[in-house]
């Protein structure tokens, strides 16, 4: 009988062990396909997507996708911007802007920027994802690079391209792409995309409604190829269609430009986005106006091949899908190869992984702004610094008296271009100069303000006139700042989406600030990170100088009771009741954070003052005047409601500096004192006057966040200047073609047919390089790749870098082509002395031509080859070696 008892234990034991095992399998087999990391990603993409209900996989295809709860599937924005740093997501390391990046001309540097930018993008993506915040710019799908071709200087976003020349856009975008995605096999590290596809540079203020009419030639010659090598060389994940119609159709709904070539003739494989509100141009009467309804607009930019759609304030018109889809507009198939296309991205980019197989996932945030990063920063703005001219006067030498002078010398929004984040360590050009001299070996001057009543030296209101009084009547630095929650009132205006913050009870906080100076990465009330706020200082304000100020307007400011809205009159030494108050409240319309994207600064600037005659002033102790002169991100950009002499909307008007920078340079020179023109500017400038009238031209481009410690550094000669210009520098525009006339003749150094004022590729140096003994077959076969070699001599006693580029020119053609051609370069550094043999090979896709259909055919006949500091026509003769090879 035990016997038996024991048996029959043994036996429900064992079967109660086969029915534990048994419902293990059946749990691993329940488990879905998509979480499985055995299976190939395209199967688990798959079988998610069809896991989905169809409003489920339309609310996808948004830019900011909602989560979907019951599949383990987070909420996501994929609208992220790593322009020259990431951007508008607090802190990080600002490297030049992608013009300044350009004028490097060194691929190898720019994958170690995209490197060091992807690290921090990846650490604060981790960061974010941690504390559930899921806003606009916290993922790892970056809208970068801009690979558009910067064709006429009055394009105002023509700062966040690489120049003028599509083979040099194309070899630095290939850089950038591969070291913001990485090199693993399996994992992107983060997700570029190459904008905007395509015909896309200006003008800003009608790009929404503009139909651009190109040729084949124009469009396979100029306006294609960067976009080639970013999908063929560079893999790029991502795509991004531009606002404009091109040849009558709008791009996000081209099927020449989406299917035909993206797809067909590339073989793209990534996923397509919208920029943001071009769905809607679609059916905007003001804008394109070519369908009539959201719903065809989104059935045809679906059905053309756009995945995503960014929609911004005006909402996501592919919501409309759903309707689509009924009334038979667009199969649902096409919605699943959509979704899929945009999960297969997360899914590279290790979001339904565990973190511990994403090479990328423990990248810490101690990179971002580490000292190696702001190095780097250190040394691409030294590199991006362009030597214009130079009469023997620099580098200066230690001892000299300087002045620095003009609107932009401690003009922080110069440093940064647009599309940035907020710098680790801003070095302003009047602090490095500072910094490396001594502050009191340097005068200041601000001189004038950039334009108008646009200014460059204003200054943050501080504990130098801001006080609030004590229990003994008596004050004392600083405002009272008080602390409030916030909540959030109902949409009541739906002429504008927004919720209004309010103001929540007593505050949470009260502490004293010195400064109206703050970056918030939580918030003061609760802690969280990047939570809702609002802020009322209060106290005295003590003017220093007597004059009429003006308030920059980053908040409600109110003295003695009044709401100030325009430039008030204030006395020195008198005392105002002054308030600020700041609501800072997410946007829900948006998905935006109202901390992450900016500082929050208030300044101020006196207008009374008389600029010139103090610079002047300034000038009389100094030996050497460095004037820090140009423009600014304020004024040149996307879309801007900027309109002022010279300027329209973002876009130049004409190409010269503003006039009361003009007069400004002109008094200086009179005082017969040597005269170092800086100038700032995302575009080239007629810099005509000064380049006959002063001693030296230094072009800065907008040049990080290291710009002043690189500029001293170049000035005094501890750093050699090897910049090379991206981009023409015209005389004047006088016999350009309109802005909107997107026919290349006459445009850019490939076709222009007039004089210029510094060539593109043109860049002095302290040091002398001469060229010798070029090396190159006399004839090659068509087809076969081309290997040139010569000689490159530093005949200096100073150690440089010297940027060897080489031009082509196909004289026996049988249609136009360009002038003379860049294909390839090379960035050599050669110490006093020092000769190196330096090779460039050109792919033999690059020994053709386009042909009036747009074909590229391979070039038969005598075949100009240039190698050198330049284009063979500018280059001095020692400067440059040229010789001649038969194609057949």
């Amino acid at each position: 009988m035990k016997k038996t008892v024991i048996s029959l234990v043994v036996a429900l034991s064992l079967t109660a062990c086969a029915g534990s095992s048994s419902q293990q399998t059946n749990t691993q087999e329940a488990a879905p396909a998509y979480k499985n990391t055995e299976l190939d990603m395209q199967t688990r993409v798959k079988d998610l997507v069809s896991r989905m209900t169809i409003n489920e996989k339309i609310s996808q295809m948004y830019n900011d996708t909602p989560a979907i709860p019951r599949l383990d599937v987070p909420a996501y924005d994929y609208w992220n911007e790593a322009l020259h740093g990431v951007a508008r997501a607090g802190n990080a390391t600002v490297f030049p802007q992608a013009i300044g990046m350009a004028a490097m001309w060194d691929k190898d540097l720019m994958l170690d920027i995209a490197t060091a930018i992807s690290d921090e993008g990846r650490a604060k993506h981790h960061f974010f994802a941690d504390n559930d915040v899921r806003y606009r710019y916290t993922g790892l799908t970056y809208w970068s690079p801009n690979i558009n071709i910067f064709r006429d200087p009055r394009w105002g976003r023509g700062q966040e391209t690489y120049g003028e020349d599509p083979f040099l856009t194309g070899e630095l975008g290939v850089q950038f792409i591969h070291g913001l995605q990485g090199d693993d096999a399996k994992y992107l590290k983060s997700a570029a995309t190459a904008k905007h596809f395509a015909v896309h540079n200006g003008p800003e203020i009608s790009r929404h409604s503009d139909n651009y009419v190109v040729s084949d030639k124009d469009l396979y010659e100029t306006y294609l190829p960067a976009f080639e090598k970013a999908v063929v060389d560079g893999d790029v994940e991502a795509v991004m269609c531009a606002y404009n119609r091109v040849n009558g159709m709008p791009a996000c709904g081209s099927d020449m430009l989406l299917k035909e070539i993206l797809r067909g003739k590339y073989q793209f494989d990534g996923h397509v986005m919208s920029d943001c509100g071009a769905i809607a141009d679609f059916y905007d009467p003001d804008a394109h106006n070519v369908v009539k309804a959201p719903a065809a607009a989104a059935a045809w930019a679906v059905t053309s091949g756009t995945d995503l759609n960014c929609g911004t304030g005006r909402l996501s018109t592919f919501a409309s899908l759903n309707f689509a889809l009924e009334k038979g507009l667009i199969s649902e198939e096409l919605i699943d190869q959509a979704v899929e296309r945009l999960f297969m991205t997360r899914f590279k980019l290790g979001m339904f992984d565990d973190a511990a197989a994403v090479p990328y996932s423990d990248i810490p945030m101690s990179v971002v702004g580490s000292e190696q990063h702001l190095a780097l920063a250190q040394k691409a703005s030294e590199q991006a610094l362009v030597l214009l001219k130079n009469d023997g006067l620099l580098p200066l030498k230690k001892g000299v008296k300087v002045a620095v002078i003009g609107p932009n010398a401690n003009n922080v929004d110069v440093l940064l271009g647009n599309y940035n984040g907020l710098p680790i360590k801003a070095v302003t050009p009047l602090e490095g100069i500072q910094q490396y001299l001594g502050k009191e070996n340097v005068t200041y001057a601000p001189g004038s303000p950039i334009i108008e009543d646009i200014y460059g030296h204003g200054q943050v209101l501080d504990e130098k006139v801001l006080f609030h009084k004590t229990g003994d009547g008596g004050l004392a630095p600083g405002l009272v700042g008080k602390y409030y929650a916030v909540e959030r009132s109902p949409v009541t205006d739906f002429t504008r989406l927004s919720f209004e913050g309010i103001i929540n009870g007593d505050p949470k906080v009260t502490r004293i600030d010195k400064a109206l100076d703050f970056y918030f990465e939580k918030s003061p009330v609760d802690d969280s990170v990047l939570g809702d706020f609002a802020v009322v200082w209060q106290g005295t304000l003590v003017p220093e100088t007597s004059g009429q100020y003006r308030f920059s307007d980053d908040a409600d400011v109110s003295i003695d009771g009044k709401t100030i809205d325009s430039a008030v009159q204030l006395e020195a030494g008198k005392s105002y009741a002054i308030k600020v108050s700041k609501i800072f409240a997410d946007d829900r319309i948006s998905n935006t954070s109202s901390i992450m994207r900016q500082q929050f600064t208030l300044q101020w600037v006196n207008e009374s003052e008389n600029l010139l005659q103090n610079a002047l002033d300034t000038a009389r102790s100094a030996d050497v005047l460095l004037v820090m002169a140009g423009i600014s991100p304020r004024i040149e950009g996307e879309e801007m409601p900027v309109k002022l002499d010279g300027f329209n909307y973002g876009d130049r008007t004409d190409i010269d500096l503003p006039e009361v920078q003009k007069e400004l340079l002109k008094a200086l020179h009179s005082t017969g004192k040597p005269v170092v023109l800086v100038n700032f500017s995302g575009s080239a400038m007629a810099l005509n006057w000064s380049d006959k009238n002063l001693n030296a031209i230094v072009q800065a481009f907008y040049p990080g966040e290291a710009t002043g410690t690189a500029l001293a550094r170049i000035l005094w000669g501890e750093a050699n200047p090897s910049g090379r210009l991206p981009v023409t520098f015209y005389k004047n525009i006088e016999g350009f073609a309109d802005f909107d006339d997107y026919a290349m003749e006459n445009r850019t150094y490939r076709y222009f047919g007039g004089d210029v004022l510094y060539p593109f590729g043109y860049g002095l140096s302290y040091s002398d390089f001469n060229y010798s003994s070029l090396a190159l077959p006399k004839t090659l076969t068509s087809g076969d790749e081309l290997t040139v070699s010569v000689d490159v001599t530093n005949t200096s006693g100073r150690a440089g870098d010297e940027v060897t580029q080489l031009y082509l020119r196909m004289p026996d053609a049988p249609v136009r082509v360009p002038n003379v051609a860049l294909k390839g370069f090379s960035r050599t550094t050669l110490q006093a002395g020092e000769t190196r043999t330096v090779s460039i090979t050109i792919p033999a896709d690059e020994l053709t031509y386009i042909d009036n259909s747009g074909e590229k055919q391979p070039y038969k006949g005598r075949l100009e080859v240039s190698v050198g500091e330049g284009q063979p026509q500018y280059a001095d003769t020692q400067s440059v070696q040229k010789g001649v090879i038969t194609l057949q």
